[in-house]
């Protein structure tokens, strides 16, 4: 079978299908399979999804709620989230091109479709603000921080623009609200290992090669708070707040570091005190030198 034989479902209202590969086994019905591969949603679910047309296979053919399972296929299922509250702060589009969107994202939106969070991301509101179905997102920055975050438009050149990031051909500079340490000679760079902390949440130092790199500079001291400028070189899932951790600098509003918050206890009057200030590299399609800038502010130190 060719590439060209797989149809995948366009968008409903920004939200693409999910897709899962059948395995060889021995299950019924494709319903069989389905309930048992995800517990957490009931049966009648499916059935219902599967009556309705939400479920199909890679010809785009619906899959009936009685239907013989068929493994070695791929199938797409739209999913939903019931009654997802609006989370009230809204991205704003900084730059459009036929390659390449960059926006200003708020803090507490996620930018990726994750657990609960479904339509209420930045890649589902632009998918329905915008109408283009083939945006993806070529880097991420967490749900809790503000700031910029490019999307990919077209399909041909995403690989160019996802290795800016993996080639490390990208200069990312980020601004946080901390503590303050007049023992800590700054600037300095925090070179340690992170590693998952058992917890899906968390990431923690561990002994070993270096994986994670940031270069810390101070911008503005006030009594016991100070403004810094975090440079990262490195990608690693929240580096720049376990570093700060580490050093005894716990950025403020941090529900994750160095203490976790219960989870569902969002505080939208308390943002963590993070953002994605400004992002250059050279665009690889165009050749140009590309600098974007947040217009967004951290907390003011008078």
């Amino acid at each position: 079978m060719s590439g060209s034989d797989f149809i995948k479902p366009p968008a409903r209202n920004g939200v693409g299908p999910s897709c899962i590969g059948l395995p060889a086994g021995a299950w019924p019905t494709t319903l069989d399979f389905l309930t048992e591969r995800f517990p957490a949603i009931p049966r009648d679910v499916w059935h219902q999804r599967m009556a309705q047309g939400d479920v199909v296979d890679e010809h785009g053919v619906q899959l009936a709620p009685h239907g013989a399972y068929q493994g070695h296929r791929r199938v797409y299922y739209y999913r939903a989230v019931p009654e997802e509250p609006r989370i009230p702060f809204d991205e704003v589009i900084l730059f459009q091109d036929e390659q390449l969107i960059v926006v200003d994202k708020p803090h507490f939106l996620p930018v990726m479709p994750s657990g609960s969070y479904l339509a209420e991301t930045v890649l589902v509101r632009l998918k329905q603000k915008l109408g283009i179905d083939t945006l993806v997102p070529v880097h991420r920055i967490d749900r809790d921080t503000a700031g910029l975050v490019m999307f990919s438009v077209q399909p041909e050149t995403r690989a160019a623009y996802h290795a800016l990031f993996s080639q490390r051909n990208v200069k990312k500079t980020y601004e946080a609200i901390a503590p303050w340490r007049n023992d800590l000679a700054l600037p300095l760079t925090r070179q340690s290992r992170i590693v998952e902390a058992g917890h899906f949440m968390l990431q923690h130092e561990v002994s070993g090669p270096p994986n994670a790199v940031t270069r810390i500079e101070v911008l503005q001291v006030c009594g016991g708070l100070a403004r810094y400028q975090l440079m990262p070189v490195t990608g690693k899932r929240h580096q720049l707040r376990v570093h700060m951790a580490a050093l005894g600098l716990p950025i403020l509003g941090d529900g994750l570091y160095p203490t976790l918050t219960p989870e569902g206890q969002v505080d939208y009057e308390h943002p963590l005190q993070l953002l994605a200030r400004r992002i250059e590299f050279v665009d690889p399609v165009s050749g140009q030198a590309r600098q974007f800038e947040s217009r967004r502010s951290l907390m003011s130190l008078a």
